[in-house]
This record gives structure tokens, sequence and C-alpha cells, in this order.
């Protein structure tokens, strides 16, 4: 009888594959990025941890065994979710691995936008001493967190260090720690207003597609900073550029776009008031470690009970 299989399409240190091989002694256990590591066993896993584009080729047939995937990647948008439920694939997401990395790099961009640190970075480079109209503070000022998941939580807990006011957004409307107000996604207009900076860790779905356009924009105060670090097609970007040329709003942090890598053509890339970064915000030294000792292995385990993986477990209706 062939031993169960599962692949790991990541290049893992040894440690960690030991962890893995400790929790399912009797599996067969293929790690390795290079595709000519698992493509001979991608149709015989029972588990494959991490997606890759051509493991549809393997694993969206009759002959699969795939039970259940588990991603790499907190978003999911770009997995083909109808045909994985269509097979009664389970998925389940790196979701919350990144809330300590994105968090930070949504205060890098508020601080940097607000202390224009952007700004004298670019005149260091031209040894230009340039005070640049600096004035505006970070204290106590009104922040919203459209998207309370994990990444927005560890936002809120933040913001209160820095004595702000947190209003969040969140589909259920369920009151979440730091968040010293809730709404629901309908209730966006009442909240945009409000907002000094607006932070949006939304995953991009049907329903959050182009949620940011022209009219939230104009919902916004003029002196308030937008912070993209959900996903780019949550925003009409055109429209963006547009509130950003016409003073609509004070400025942008962004570290996703509708295509990425952003094109040089981009106006954004000029703009002394945006900031960019290259869809980078959940970079970190830990990541690997956080997505097989909080998520896959906890799963692993609940899966050799016969019972579904459950952390960051995937509703296919809404889409994350």
């Amino acid at each position: 009888m062939s031993k169960r299989k599962i692949v790991i399409t990541q290049n893992l240190k040894p440690e960690y594959i030991a962890k893995i091989k400790n929790t399912i002694p009797e599996w067969d256990v293929i790690a390795g990025k290079d595709p000519s590591v698992w493509q001979e066993h991608a149709k015989d896993a029972e588990v494959i941890a991490g997606w890759r584009k051509e493991l549809a080729d393997y694993c969206l047939t009759s002959e699969s065994k795939l039970q259940w995937l588990q991603t790499w990647s907190a978003g999911v948008d770009s997995l083909p979710l109808e045909k994985l439920q269509s097979k009664h694939i389970n998925v389940t997401s790196a979701n919350g691995v990144h809330a300590y990395p994105i968090s930070e790099t949504i205060f890098a961009l508020m601080l940097g936008l607000t202390r224009k640190i952007h700004t004298y970075v670019k005149n260091q480079q031209t040894k230009t001493w340039d005070h640049a109209h600096l004035s505006l503070e970070i204290h106590e000022k009104t922040i919203g967190v459209i998207g309370v998941g994990e990444i927005g939580r560890e936002t809120a807990k933040i913001a209160k260090a820095f004595g702000m006011t947190v209003l969040g957004v969140r589909h259920s409307g369920k009151p979440a720690d730091f968040v010293d107000e809730m709404y629901t996604s309908d209730q966006l207009d009442q909240v945009l207003p409000k907002c000094d900076y607006v932070v949006v860790t939304l995953p991009h779905t049907q329903e959050t597609h182009h949620l940011f356009g022209e009219q939230q924009f104009t919902q916004m105060k003029r002196s308030a900073f937008f912070i993209n670090i959900g996903r780019g097609e949550i925003v009409i970007e055109e429209e963006l550029i547009s509130a950003l040329q016409e003073g609509t709003i004070a400025g942008a942090g962004l570290d996703v776009f509708e295509t990425e890598p952003l094109s040089t053509e981009s106006p954004l890339w000029e703009m002394e008031n945006v900031i960019i970064t290259p869809h980078t915000s959940g970079a970190t030294e830990h990541y690997n470690k956080r997505v097989v000792e909080n998520i896959l292995i906890p799963n692993l385990k609940t899966y050799l009970t016969g019972q579904t993986p459950s952390i960051n477990l995937v509703n296919f209706r809404k889409g994350y």
C-alpha cells in the first residue's frame, strides 16, 4: 500500500521539514520550490501546501487524490476557487501570518506621509536643506480600518499607542478589541468623512472589487491619507490618481496596484504625496516559521483525526 503524501512547494529549513515529518511520520513529505522536485508527486498528493498555477494540471483532474490545499499566502483570489469547490477540496489560507509585518508597513507609510520622511529622503539625495512645510502629527487623530481581521486588529492595537480614535469596518459589524466604533460594510460612507487616515486591509472579492472610487475619495477629508495594503483591484486606480492630483485627498501609501508590477508610465511614481512599496508589506523573516508552526501543523493534526482543517478555512461563497 502506497504512503499518504504531502507536497510542499516551498524551500523550507530542515528544522521545519523535521517538524512536519514528526507530525505525519507515516507520510511521504515532498518539499521544494522547483517544480522538478514535486511534479511527479503532485497527482498523488493528498495534501498540498503552497499553490502554483502549474498544479492545476495535476490536482484538478479526475485522477488527483488532493483533499486539502493549504495556501502559502493570505489572499486566495488568484486560486481557481470554483474548480476547487466543485471537487470538494478544502482550502485553508495563511491569513494571520502577516499581521506584524503589514501593520508595521501601514504605520511606516502613515508616519512617512505625516512627517514627510519620503520628502526628506529625496532631499537628502540632492543635498537639499528644506523644511518642506512639515506640521502634521499622527497622535490623537482618527484612523478608519477598513477590514478588521488579523491585520486590522493589530493595526488598531498599535493605533492606540498613538492615542488615536479607531473606527472599524467589517462585514459582520462585530466589535473588536482596540476599535472604538465598529461599522458594517454598508456604512462605509458614515466612516470616511470622520477619518484622518483610511487604511484598507480587505481581501479582493466580488463585493470589494472597485469598492474605492471617486465617490469614496470625495467623502474623505481633503487632509486625509489613504493607505492600501489589501489588493489593488479594490481601488479604481484612475480615480485614485485623479483624487491625488486634484487634492481631493492629501496623499496615499500604496503597496498594491491593479496591475503589478506598476507600469513605469503610471503618474503615481512621480507624485510628491505618494509613497510606493512593491507589494512587500507582508515580507518577514518569520514567514515560513509562522505558516508551518501556527497554521500547517495544527491543521495537519486536525486533518489526521478525520476532521476538516479549521484554521483559516476558506468560505467559497465569500471568497476568503
